[in-house]
């Protein structure tokens, strides 16, 4: 025989004492220092379901978070659950909630299922908000005190089996991408064929190379693009050191646009761009459409020696990501800059145009296999992410028998 689960309906502020954030003066803002005052954490878009980071200390912090309390993000992401760890000050943007009659660990996990409704009354102009009222008045669904204890505890425990398994997939995940970078770099700088006789290059990111292979200055085998757009309607692309370039109209950002693009740079199939800003981290690659992008990009046509997806798999590969970081000149590390002058500096490893298409070959044979892996578990990880927020629901409003969740 089942035994059922009653259920009351209960706003969080009776059940709960609410602590609403609010950030310190700047006068009261000390410089950071983890073993000198209170640590301090305001809320924004970094906040998650992460461990409390260090943001900066404060002497006297108006809000505080005590340990155990429940963390909860009232602006964007609105709804990211966290615990404090220790006594925190907390700014603007966070709420400490103190269960006072709800079992703290079965408050955690009810609160992962009534979140998604401060989603619907967030509002704001700039960035989604809710009031310490909407908070407040939050239902929540709160079964006797005994069943909560049985519910935290079932759900502890089925969750942290689902987290494993995720945390596994997600190390295979890393691993496969570890062996792709890997393949690459091997493939470019090395060749595919083992026993092929080497000789020193000379270059600390290149080492010693296959003997047949050519070295040359990027000045051979690259020349400046600089062909400016009339009318700027050209597809607008863009070049991140993820996806390579890519139109700007696939991407999810929400950067500033200029209104008129005329001036920027045309691209053209098969051309290397090289993100100025961020080329020292591989925002890098080749096109493969036509467009324009920023002017502050740089356009390279290949004068042949080299053949364009050979390029592509040269900008993914981490020794020469990690070239042009050293070719790149700044005063600061996230404001190097690679400018055509240096770049042309760089010398680069040129295989025989048939090797090089064997190399590219072998590449995508291989990737291709990686890729079946790769999409196999992502989705087996967005199945068992799904499978635990259903478990979540169900469990914290009464839909799972408590012999079940108590054997």
């Amino acid at each position: 025989m089942n035994t059922a689960i009653s259920i009351e309906r209960k706003r969080l502020k009776y059940v709960s004492a609410l602590n609403m954030g609010q950030s310190p003066s700047s006068e009261e803002v000390t410089r950071f220092d983890e073993n000198d005052g209170l640590p301090f954490l305001q809320g924004n878009a970094e906040f998650g379901a992460t461990s409390p980071q260090y943001k900066h200390t404060c002497n006297s912090p108006p809000k505080i978070a005590a340990p155990g309390d429940l963390l909860v993000s009232v602006r964007a992401p609105v709804g990211a659950l966290n615990r404090a760890d220790q006594v925190y000050g907390i700014g603007r943007g966070l709420c400490a909630v103190s269960w006072t009659n709800v079992d703290p660990q079965f408050g955690w996990w009810t609160m992962h299922y009534h979140r998604a409704k401060l989603n619907e009354v967030a509002t704001g102009s700039t960035y989604d908000a809710v009031s310490a009222e909407d908070l407040g008045n939050l239902y929540l669904s709160i079964p006797g005190y005994a069943f909560q204890r049985v519910i935290a505890d079932y759900l502890d425990r089925e969750t942290a089996r689902i987290d494993a398994l995720v945390a596994e997939k997600e190390r295979m995940l890393a691993l496969l991408e570890e062996k792709r970078t890997t393949l690459i770099s091997q493939a470019v700088t090395k060749g595919i064929n083992p026993d092929a006789p080497l000789k020193p290059s000379n270059l600390d990111w290149l080492g010693d190379i296959p003997a047949h292979w050519d070295l040359e200055r990027a000045k051979v085998l690259f020349s400046v693009r600089d062909q400016r757009s009339k009318t700027g309607e050209e597809e607008l692309l863009t070049v991140s050191h993820i996806t390579g370039v890519t139109a700007r109209s696939e991407k999810d950002v929400n950067m500033f646009l200029a209104d008129d693009k005329a001036g920027y740079k045309i691209c053209y199939p098969d051309d290397l761009v090289i993100n100025t800003l961020w080329g020292w981290m591989g925002a890098m690659g080749i096109s493969q459409l036509e467009g324009i992008v920023s002017p502050d990009y740089h356009v390279y046509t290949s004068t042949g020696q080299l053949l364009p997806e050979f390029v592509e798999l040269l900008c993914r590969s981490k020794p020469f990501v990690a070239e042009v970081n050293r070719w790149s000149k700044g005063v600061w590390s996230s404001r190097l800059r690679l400018y055509p002058e240096n770049f042309f500096e760089m010398r680069l490893a040129v295989p025989p145009e048939n090797e090089q298409r064997e190399i590219i070959e072998f590449v995508a044979k291989n990737q291709n296999k990686a890729k079946e892996l790769t999409m196999a578990l992502q989705q087996s990880i967005a199945l068992a992410k799904e499978r635990r927020a259903a478990l979540i629901t169900a469990a914290v409003t009464g839909q799972i028998p408590v012999e079940e969740m108590a054997a």
